[in-house]
């Protein structure tokens, strides 16, 4: 069940506090970082059990780095992560910066969809101030749980003059990560995050964050898509290219009225004759369709014998982040040319 959601009315509520220390909002959303298991060896536990509070009171010092607020958001386990979830964050994101209510945000999210939801914020919220999303491979009740630490490492960051301007970013085991190319790499490793197309962003040591490079990519204060007053978004879907797969699924989802589809190919973005036939079904029924690759680093661009320059290419975003892209920009365009230049840019 979800909490209420805070709404921006309630947030400009906020008692500014005169303080020489930053002020950090932390938007709990639940997953790992907030779960519970039997026993402090058990794999197995119930994501979404603690609340803010809890988990705050939990990380020593981590006071002193900030003058901190939680809100519960909600209090799920990431795969069951909404549209109206992803709203919501961007709204109040964007009234505690316009606001001024607050110097940086943090979110704790679960790690199965974080790297969705930091891509769509880092597409969305057109400010400067940091907003940084970790979580936990490990529940709060375990023996050596990493949630903590990335709490104080993700407030610390989000409390540090050198964060502002760097997009939307993760911290998850030291690294700063991008949110353009930061992706899970494994299912249950602490060490289950990385940027595998152009590395970290940094690290964090003693609680300061250490940069070595900048996203080449652009995002939110300098991002072209305005989503204010939206309470919906294109409906943008992914199939799954294999050998011998069939056009059942691209036809579907075509019937079922998406606006937008990415074909995860193989190798170089490709898919068979199966599949190129639903796509020319797609594409003369209004879809736009993407080619982006299941395969983790390379990406897809024009340079290939088997480009098409009738669907647009994903470069170097993994196919659930070129949903999301797409499903930003068809917010404004429906040109194949315009959603193609889009992909370069961000």
């Amino acid at each position: 069940m979800y909490r209420r959601f805070i709404t921006a009315g309630l947030l400009l509520l906020f008692t500014l506090t005169l303080t020489s220390k930053p002020r950090v909002v932390i938007l709990a959303t639940g997953g790992t970082i907030a779960g519970s298991a039997a026993g402090a060896a058990q794999a197995s536990y119930q994501p979404g059990v603690l609340s803010i509070q809890q988990i705050i009171s939990s990380v020593p010092d981590i006071e002193k780095l900030a003058d901190l607020k939680g809100i519960q958001v909600c209090n799920i386990s990431s795969q069951n992560m909404e549209e109206r979830i992803w709203l919501e964050l961007f709204k109040t994101i964007d009234n505690l910066f316009t606001h001024n209510l607050c110097d940086g945000v943090v979110i704790t999210h679960g790690t199965d969809t974080m790297e969705e939801t930091a891509y769509f914020l880092n597409l969305t919220l057109r400010h400067t101030k940091p907003v940084v999303i970790t979580g936990a491979m490990r529940p709060a009740t375990s023996l050596s749980a990493d949630g903590p630490f990335n709490l104080y490492n993700a407030v610390a960051l989000a409390a540090s003059p050198e964060a502002h301007n760097r997009g939307v970013m993760v911290v998850m085991n030291d690294y700063i990560l991008s949110a353009d190319d930061v992706t899970k790499t494994n299912t249950v490793n602490p060490d289950a995050f990385s940027c595998p197309n152009y590395g970290p962003l940094g690290i964090m040591r003693d609680g300061q964050p250490r940069f070595y490079r900048e996203s080449p990519f652009r995002h939110t204060a300098s991002s072209e898509f305005d989503i204010t007053g939206l309470n919906s978004l294109p409906v943008t879907e992914i199939i799954y290219a294999y050998a011998f797969s069939s056009d059942v699924a691209i036809n579907a989802l075509t019937a079922a009225g998406a606006a937008g589809i990415v074909v995860a190919g193989v190798g170089h973005g490709n898919y068979n004759r199966a599949v190129s036939k639903g796509i020319e079904n797609a594409s003369s029924k209004g879809v736009m369709v993407v080619r982006s690759s299941r395969i983790q680093t390379g990406g897809v661009d024009t340079a290939a014998e088997e480009y098409d320059s009738r669907w647009p290419v994903s470069y170097n975003k993994n196919p659930q982040k070129a949903r999301i892209l797409l499903m930003v920009a068809l917010t404004k365009t429906r040109d194949a040319a315009e959603i193609q230049r889009i992909f370069k840019e961000y």
